[in-house]
């Protein structure tokens, strides 16, 4: 590989470290909604139009999943959490495949 090959994979490798710095609100977890029927006979839930959504984030703690509860004020700012975690894990894919192949051309470190 040459040497501009190098150096345009450690501009990218760069690049994509300064972008993590814009990532500050992930949250890493899985969306769910739910909806579902109270305990009053007569309410419109047991006729199929049931409570909800209600918003949660699912999250590992401590080697457990947890739901964790978001306000409806907060889900616009919450999905945008889980949406840069995905954009996290595809930086660091990238990452990784660019610093494969440095250790190739043994230009790593």
């Amino acid at each position: 590989m040459s040497n501009l090959n190098i150096k345009k994979l450690e501009n990218e490798r760069s690049q994509l470290l300064a972008e993590l710095k814009t990532l500050s609100l992930m949250l890493h977890g899985s969306w769910v909604e739910r909806y579902s029927t109270c305990s009053i006979k007569t309410c419109k839930c047991h006729k199929g139009e049931r409570h909800g959504p209600r918003h949660y984030l699912v999250i590992n703690e401590n080697g457990r999943q947890r739901q964790k509860y978001i306000p409806k004020s907060m889900v616009d700012s919450a999905q945008n959490g889980v949406r840069q975690y995905k954009q996290l894990a595809a930086i660091i894919d990238r990452i990784t495949a660019i610093n494969l192949k440095l250790i190739k051309e043994r230009e790593y470190g």
